[in-house]
Formats: structure tokens, C-alpha cells, sequence
């Protein structure tokens, strides 16, 4: 009869090598820049780039960008330089989409993107979304459900493009 072997030291070793790869957006451009010969339209290589990104919390948020990017990826040899310029352009869509959507102000709006980006998180105390909000009545007329629409629209906003 054979004796069951004690695994759980490989176990342990394998979870802390896990938690060493750090998967980032770097992680993800290295990726494609190994595969993008073939435009990573292998089913395997997809797959493995979204388990990179369902691993990471931080990725979860830019799943579509990093995606939509993925697709269109032609014979560049600039993978990361590519990125940029995708990410740069979108985020200009996006913005333009929402100050659009919303009817903002557009300097406020741009403004307050940035700094949102720069700092690190949407402020929404004070009267910085007050400020780039269409005009409207303050008493009625659904302005408070109209202010928190924007605030959900600009924190996906956010977390779609910071750290990009």
C-alpha cells in the first residue's frame, strides 16, 4: 500500500508565487507583445489574458478598454506606445460622451476629469459636480437623482482610466 504524501508545502510555495506576479497592465502589454504575431485572436491566448485580468481587482474596471484594444491590434511593433495613444483617444471619447450625455460644462467637466485622475479618487463633496452640472432648477426637477446619475457616470469613468 502506498503512503499519501503531504502536499500542502507545494501548495503554500505555489499560492506565494501566485501573489508575486503582480498583474498590471504591464503584465498585460507584455503579454500581447509576445503574441500580437498572430493579432492574439488564439482562443488560449485570450483566455489567458482575461484570467490575468479577473485576477486582479484593479484590471476589473478596464476589462472592455484593455479588451477593445486587444482587438485591434495589427503589426506594430510599438505595443505600448500603441496603448497610450488608444487610451489617450478613448479617454477623449468618453469624456466628449459624457459631458454630451449630460450636458456639462464642458472646461468644468475636462477640468474636473483631470484633476480626478491626477489625484487619485472623484471628489464628491463640495461644489466641484454642483459647478459643472447643466443648469437646473435646485428645487425640484429631479436635480438630485440627475447629480447622482453624473457622480456614478464620472466614478466609472474614473476607475476605467486611472492608472491607465
Amino acid at each position: 500500500m502506498k503512503a499519501k504524501e503531504d502536499v500542502s508545502a507545494d501548495i503554500v510555495f505555489e499560492i506565494e508565487l501566485v501573489k508575486q506576479v503582480e498583474v498590471n497592465i504591464d503584465y498585460i502589454l507584455d503579454i500581447v507583445e509576445k503574441n500580437h504575431a498572430d493579432n492574439c485572436r488564439d482562443g488560449e491566448i485570450r483566455g489567458d489574458i482575461e484570467k490575468a485580468i479577473g485576477s486582479s481587482t484593479q484590471l476589473w474596471s478596464k476589462k472592455a478598454l484593455i479588451m477593445a484594444f486587444i482587438d485591434g491590434v495589427n503589426d506594430s511593433v510599438d505595443i505600448r506606445g500603441d496603448w497610450e495613444s488608444f487610451v489617450e483617444e478613448r479617454r477623449e471619447k468618453d469624456l466628449e460622451d459624457l459631458i454630451s450625455k449630460f450636458r456639462l460644462q464642458p472646461e468644468g467637466a475636462r477640468d474636473f476629469a483631470r484633476n480626478s485622475l491626477r489625484d487619485g479618487y472623484v471628489r464628491t463633496t463640495g461644489t466641484d459636480i454642483d459647478r459643472i452640472m447643466p443648469k437646473m432648477s435646485r428645487f425640484g426637477g429631479g436635480r438630485a437623482e440627475q447629480k447622482e446619475k453624473i457622480v456614478a457616470a464620472l466614478k466609472e469613468y474614473f476607475d476605467t482610466y486611472y492608472g491607465t
